[in-house]
This record gives C-alpha cells, sequence and structure tokens, in this order.
C-alpha cells in the first residue's frame, strides 16, 4: 500500500482534482474515480454504472403492463449493483420478447367470418358487445390474442360469452416458464385489473362490517365472515378464488337461514307485543290513562319499524309515563284523605249516637223519679236536671251539625280533586307531543326532535336542511268553506307530505298553517328537489271538500343549518325565504 494511504479523504480528492488538471484529463465521473483510486492506493477494478443504467431504464418505454415489468426487473438489477442480475434480467426480457408473432392474420380472418356467421341466441348487438369489452379490458398482445380467441370459441357454442366472467384474465408469466415435469400445475392466473381489486375489497368490506354485524346471534358465523374477508383480501390466484367462491356459497347459504330464523323472531316478537298492548287494553279498569300509549305504540307497529320512530315514541312515553305516575301520586293522596275524612265522621257519628244515648237513659231517669216525687220542691230538682241535660244536648247536636256539614263539604272537595286528577291523568296519556289535528310533531316535539338530529348532524359533520312551508290562501278556506274544511285540508297536507318525504324526514306542525320538515344529511340542493317533489304530488292529489277538488299549494322556504348555528336561526332564515316565495307568486320552493 502507497504513501498516500495515510492521506485523509479531503486530501486525496484535492490531489485528484490538481492531477485531473495537470494532465489535462476530462473531468468525467469514471476518470475522477480512477485517478482516486490511483492516488489512494486502491486497486482499480471494474465500477457498476449504476447512475448510467438508471438513466438508461427512465428512458425506455412504459406504454404496456409487460414494459413496466421489464423496467421493473432491469431497476431491480441496477439497484442490486449486480453484472449477474442484469444478466438475467436482460435474458429474461429477449427471451419473452423474442418468440414467434403471433398469428393475427388468421385470427382477424376467422373473427371477420364469425362476425357474419348467424349463431342461435346471438344478436350482432351482443357480439359487438362482448367484442368491445374484449378491446377495453386487454392490455397485452399476447391477452388479447388469447381473449379473442376465447370469444370466438362461445360464439361458435352458441352462448354471448365475453363476458367479464368469462374472459381468461393477465397470465402473468407464460407457459414456457413453468417447470416442464409432468406433474407441475398449470400456469398461475394473477388478477391485477383495478376492477377485481375494487370488487375484492368491497366483497371484504362486507363480510366484516355490514354482515357480521348482522350475525351477533350467531357468533360462529360472524367469526367465519371475519376469516373469509381475509382471504378476499389475500386471493390472487384462480385456484384461490375457486375455493372462495365455493366457501361463500355455503356460507350465503347458512346467512340465508340465519336471517329467515331472525325474520321469524322478529315477527313473533312484535306478534306478543301487540297480543299484550291488547290485553292491556281490555283489562285496565281506567283504559282513558293508556290510550295514548297504546294508540302510539299500536301505530308503530303496524308499519316498518324505523329508529327515529322509535326514539321519538320512547321519549313521548317516558314523558308521559313521569307525568302519570305524578298524577297518580296526587290521586291516591287525594284518596286518602277521603277515606280518612269518611273514618273521621263516622266515628263523630258515633260519638253523637252515645251522647244520644246518654240522654235518653238520663230523661228516662228523670221521669222515674218525677213519678216518685213526694212535693213539688223535688219535682223542681228534678226539671231543672231535664233542662240541664236537653241544653246539653242541644249544644251537642248543633256542634255535631257543624262538623258533619264542615266534614260534607271536605268531601265534595275531595271528590272534585280526584275527578279533576282523574280527568288530567286521562288528558297526559294524549300529550305524547303529537299535534292532535294532523299527526305531526308538535312545537315540544320539534325541539326534542331538533335537538336529537343537530347533534347527530354535527357529530356524523353532515347536513341538515330545514323546510318551512306554509299553506297558500288558507284564510280564503277558511273563510270560503269554513273551519272544518281548513282543518281537513290540513290534514290532507300533513298526510301528502309524510306520505312523500323520507322516513327519516320529521314533520312538524310549527302552527297554524305552517309546518317544518327537518331533512337530516340532505344539502340544499337535494331539499329544494324534495318540496318540489312535495308540491307535484300535491297537485296529483287533489283535496276533496264536498265533491269538490280542490288544488291545496304552499309556498317553502329553506335553510341549511350552519356549523355553528342555532337551530331558530336557521328557522328564522327559512321563514324569510318562504316570505320571499310567497311574494315571488306562491306555490314555490325558495333557498335561504
Amino acid at each position: 500500500m502507497s504513501e498516500e494511504n495515510d492521506m485523509q479523504p479531503s486530501e486525496i480528492a484535492r490531489e485528484t482534482l490538481r492531477q485531473l488538471a495537470m494532465r489535462r484529463i476530462p473531468p468525467t465521473p469514471d476518470n475522477y474515480l480512477t485517478l482516486y483510486n490511483e492516488i489512494a492506493g486502491i486497486k482499480s477494478g471494474e465500477v457498476f454504472p449504476s447512475n448510467t443504467l438508471k438513466q438508461l431504464i427512465s428512458a425506455l418505454p412504459a406504454g404496456t403492463s409487460e414494459q413496466v415489468r421489464f423496467g421493473r426487473l432491469l431497476e431491480n438489477a441496477v439497484t442490486s449493483a449486480s453484472w449477474d442480475d442484469l444478466q438475467n434480467a436482460l435474458e429474461e426480457i429477449f427471451e419473452r420478447g423474442g418468440g414467434d408473432p403471433l398469428p393475427w392474420g388468421v385470427v382477424l380472418r376467422d373473427l371477420l367470418a364469425q362476425l357474419e356467421t348467424r349463431h342461435q341466441g346471438l344478436t350482432q348487438a351482443k357480439k359487438r358487445e362482448s367484442l368491445d369489452h374484449v378491446l377495453r379490458a386487454s392490455g397485452l398482445p399476447e391477452t388479447l390474442f388469447q381473449r379473442l380467441q376465447n370469444v370466438m370459441r362461445h360464439w361458435s357454442r352458441g352462448s354471448a360469452g365475453g363476458g367479464p366472467d368469462e374472459i381468461e384474465v393477465e397470465v402473468d408469466a407464460p407457459a414456457s416458464e413453468a417447470p416442464a415435469s409432468a406433474d407441475t400445475a398449470a400456469p398461475t392466473v394473477i388478477i391485477d385489473k383495478l376492477t377485481t381489486s375494487e370488487l375484492r375489497d368491497l366483497a371484504a368490506r362486507l363480510l366484516e362490517e355490514p354482515v357480521h354485524a348482522l350475525l351477533h346471534d350467531a357468533p360462529e358465523l360472524a367469526q367465519q365472515s371475519q376469516q373469509l374477508a381475509k382471504a378476499v383480501r389475500a386471493a390472487r390466484q384462480e385456484k384461490q378464488l375457486n375455493d372462495l367462491l365455493s366457501q361463500l356459497k355455503q356460507f350465503s347459504y347458512r346467512v340465508s337461514y340465519v336471517a329467515e330464523d331472525q325474520a321469524e323472531l322478529h315477527a313473533e316478537l312484535l306478534g306478543i307485543l301487540q297480543l299484550l298492548i291488547e290485553n292491556i287494553g281490555e283489562i285496565v279498569i281506567d283504559e282513558q290513562w293508556l290510550h295514548g300509549q297504546i294508540t302510539s305504540v299500536s301505530a308503530l307497529l303496524a308499519k316498518p319499524l324505523d329508529l327515529r320512530t322509535l326514539d321519538n315514541v320512547e321519549r313521548q312515553l317516558k314523558d308521559v309515563i313521569y307525568k302519570q305516575s305524578a298524577l297518580k301520586r296526587n290521586l291516591q293522596e287525594a284518596n286518602d284523605r277521603l277515606k280518612l275524612m269518611l273514618a273521621t265522621f263516622v266515628d263523630r257519628l258515633g260519638d253523637f249516637t252515645n251522647t244520644t244515648g246518654d240522654y235518653h237513659d238520663k230523661i228516662e231517669a228523670c221521669a222515674t223519679r218525677i213519678s216518685q216525687a213526694r212535693d213539688i220542691s223535688e219535682v223542681s230538682a228534678i226539671l231543672e236536671e231535664v233542662m240541664r241535660e236537653t241544653r246539653n244536648m242541644q249544644i251537642s247536636t248543633a256542634r255535631s251539625h257543624d262538623d258533619m256539614g264542615d266534614m260534607r263539604q271536605r268531601v265534595q272537595n275531595a271528590e272534585h280533586e280526584v275527578e279533576r286528577l282523574m280527568a288530567e291523568l286521562s288528558q297526559a296519556s294524549e300529550m305524547v307531543r303529537i299535534d292532535p289535528l294532523t299527526g305531526a310533531l308538535n312545537r315540544k316535539g320539534m325541539e326534542e326532535a331538533l335537538q336529537r338530529e343537530v347533534a347527530r348532524t354535527r357529530r356524523h359533520e353532515a347536513p341538515l336542511s330545514v323546510a318551512l312551508l306554509d299553506i297558500d290562501n288558507f284564510k280564503q278556506i277558511n273563510d270560503n268553506l269554513g273551519h272544518r274544511t281548513g282543518d281537513l285540508a290540513l290534514q290532507h297536507l300533513a298526510t301528502v307530505t309524510r306520505e312523500t318525504i323520507r322516513p327519516q324526514d320529521t314533520l312538524v306542525r310549527y302552527g297554524g298553517e305552517e309546518f317544518v320538515i327537518l331533512l337530516p344529511d340532505t344539502p340544499m340542493e337535494d331539499a329544494v328537489k324534495a318540496m318540489e317533489r312535495v308540491q307535484r304530488e300535491l297537485t296529483r292529489r287533489y283535496f276533496l271538500s264536498d265533491n269538490n277538488k280542490l288544488l291545496i299549494t304552499f309556498s317553502a322556504g329553506i335553510s341549511v343549518l350552519g356549523n355553528d348555528e342555532e337551530p331558530a336561526d336557521a328557522i328564522r332564515r327559512a321563514d324569510k325565504a318562504m316570505y320571499l316565495a310567497k311574494r315571488a307568486g306562491k306555490n314555490r320552493v325558495m333557498a335561504s
């Protein structure tokens, strides 16, 4: 090793640059490296030109998947800085690209002949559709060649063929690369189409999330759905996909049985609940107490269950149960007071009876003494005693009379209190946040619905649209046709609106002829279309008044709740937009 070996790398670099200038050698990377090794005392050898080769590879064409694959082979070889790897990559490229040319002339001639030939069950349109699919789905010439042959084979058999489930997918390696042994498996088919990958991912998500959630009562199947999801994501080869197809078929059969069992269980539970409700309605003595609850739950069971409807009914029943429990406590206290007063009355009546008996006994004793008296002085003394007892009896009778009168008044007051509480208890059953005329939520029900929808909207960052609609010319309907017709018109509007909007939307009678509709997960454009759809449905379904058709229209304003906006402000904006719709000619929908 030369003395330069003791030099620092920076000193070797400076000396290398000086020698390049003195020898007038071009300062190329290779010349610099050769001279650097010479000065450093390093044996010169052949240097792998990684940078140069990478520049050459980046300039190669990459228009097809085969060209991209060849480029990756070369990149891997250059990255490893191995001449052997580079040689192997070049040999593979030449082997793949150096085969005999495909007989395209023969295939195209046969394809034209097959297109002109009539095949049973196939039309020209179906043939063109199959051919178009093949041309769009095939990237490599070899793949296109193979798929065109498959299509013609399907046509000759009299089937539509050529669909995505019948066209052979791209082959990753040709048959010539497979080992030549007799027991070697067929060439592996690799799925690399984007649509196939998306479908595979979608199938896995379906198995992992919704299917798994529906199988909470079947833990074995739920676990199997997770395992199948993992297998679907990992599947790349044709054999794996075929095995999965068989497993998925068996799994679908078992899931269908579970779904049928759950549907029967659901129907049976609803039937039992309905029987319980009917039985309660029959055996409860004061049925009016439960009339509202029974009506609400019966209406709920009569239509498909909805989470929002269940939530509304639950809130309503909780409120009613709380109020009824308070009223029942007051009623019990009133009954207890009435019982106490009656018991006191009976006691007073007993005391009065005892007092009367003692008086009679004393009068009889005085009468006996008078009959036995020997002179007038004894009679006078006995008469004074009689008069004294009589006065005491009168005082006691008057006191008892006053007490009984007071008792009777208190009993009457208690009876009135019981009657009032009974009536209030019955009315509380009907106070379930529902407008009694239209069946829509009332203002208090709207407050609860708004609170719930706003919380959901901000939790999921979804839009919440608020529509406020007002019936056009409603005062004329009342004035010309009467308030009863006006009430029927309100009912007609509520019915049509409720049947037209979505189950998750909420209808509220805001006041008079005004209604509010809450539209969750709905942007402004879709909310406008929803209200216009209600308008069209009202135009189609006339309101009959004494067998006369009456067209009911409304003007509506719509706002979308802002991120930090109060619901009341959104309703005010919708109200302003509604008045703009009125001034613009009525029967319109205006966005705020």
